[in-house]
């Protein structure tokens, strides 16, 4: 199977968009995100950025509007770190994925206690 260069931008992207979150940016309403997946078109042109957020749903959707808000200084950021003719647009998708698995993992633990 072929190493495609989409998937190493990807991979080389999630890197620095978590390093821009967790250094560069000082809103409060961001909090806890872990970046869960980044995929990348074939052109390079556009990056779908999914992140979890940590907290209730208020809270999720304060951090999801913040990263939407912040999403032309990452994009800024980003070009100053990675060379690439084009720097993708980014776009902030919620992912609930590990929120779910900790409420799966509390059912369990609950289960367990009984």
């Amino acid at each position: 199977m072929p190493y495609k260069r989409a998937e190493r931008v990807s991979a080389l992207i999630k890197k620095e968009i978590s390093d821009i979150i967790q250094r560069k940016i000082k809103d409060p309403r961001v909090g806890l995100v872990s970046i869960t997946h980044v995929w990348v078109s074939k052109d390079l042109r556009l990056a779908k950025v999914y992140v979890s957020i940590y907290g209730n749903e208020h809270d999720v959707r304060e951090g999801t509007s913040c990263l939407k808000n912040c999403s032309s200084f990452i994009r800024q950021e980003l070009g100053k770190r990675i060379r690439l003719r084009y720097i993708p647009e980014i776009c902030f998708i919620y992912d609930p994925s590990i929120m779910e698995s900790i409420r799966i993992s509390e059912i369990i633990r609950s289960l367990k206690e009984k």
